[in-house]
């Protein structure tokens, strides 16, 4: 394990680490499972609310406020030595009253490939390299073993009032997309707002229902079926779609698992 390390973020912005982190603290969950995943958990010391996995960290670990609202002084008193932050979870004002305290590592995971870099990225900066390679040749194997399904057009929804979906540069759309789901709002960027008449003019075959961040239930399939009465609904797990750390080892069973539902009610 050879330090010092140097590597650039996706700012430009390069960051040096004098000897392996010891005093973690991560700001965004897909992350913090990560670190667990690669045996860091003696070193992690902060992380936000949000960080739900693994499930006894928030009793264990300094909560330092949530991912778009941090406690500057409770964080800063822990004595980071390597902070973990993410271009779309985190704000902008976050980093930068970071940046001249601590060195800050923003990533930004948009497609399968991005997040092993990431994967490889925060192995190489932790010094825990061997376990992030395991791992991500591990997950890049699985999905390889995905069949090619029919493409079916599917609407996927995270929010309600308004109704928000996905664009095409989003992680969401990239795992809908390996999973044979082709995404009814490729045509857009980010998380576009759609009306109940655009929803409607959409059509699609298909309507995944995530459960976060809007927590989707049963009663909503019903409020969303007149707009698409010829649509097969599923309430799905939001984090196989848009966990981006060790969660994908997970994320093409899950798949496969929602075209086995589809095949049984969908003509093929």
């Amino acid at each position: 394990m050879t330090f010092p390390r140097e590597l650039t973020d996706v700012r430009g912005r390069t960051i040096r680490l004098d000897r392996p982190p010891r005093r973690i603290v991560s700001l965004v969950p897909s992350l913090t499972e990560l670190l667990a995943a690669l045996e860091l958990d003696e070193a992690v010391v902060g992380l936000t609310r949000f960080c739900i996995r693994p499930p006894d960290w928030k009793r264990r670990k300094t909560i330092v406020g949530g991912t778009k609202q941090v406690n500057y002084d409770r964080l800063l008193g822990l004595k980071p030595d390597l902070v973990l932050a993410n271009l779309e979870e985190n704000t902008r004002e976050i980093v930068e009253t970071l940046d001249p305290h601590v060195p800050v590592f923003v990533t930004h995971v948009r497609t399968l490939d991005e997040a092993l870099q990431m994967i490889r990225q925060v192995g190489y900066l932790t010094g825990t390299e061997a376990a992030a390679e395991t791992l991500a040749t591990t997950i890049a194997k699985r999905f390889a073993t995905l069949p090619t399904y029919p493409p079916r057009r599917t609407l996927y929804l995270i929010w309600r009032d308004p109704y928000m979906s996905v664009g095409r540069d989003t992680f969401i759309h990239d795992m809908l997309r390996h999973g044979g789901f082709e995404n009814v709002c490729a045509d857009r960027t980010r998380y576009p707002v759609l009306t109940p008449e655009e929803i409607r003019a959409l059509r699609p075959e298909v309507v995944l229902l995530s459960s976060e961040p809007y927590p989707f239930r049963e009663k909503h399939i019903e409020e969303l079926r007149p707009l698409c009465p010829e649509a097969a609904f599923l309430l799905v797990d939001g984090q196989p779609f848009s966990w981006y750390g060790a969660r994908l080892l997970e994320t093409p069973v899950y798949l496969s698992q929602l075209q086995a539902q589809l095949a049984a009610r969908l003509p093929s």
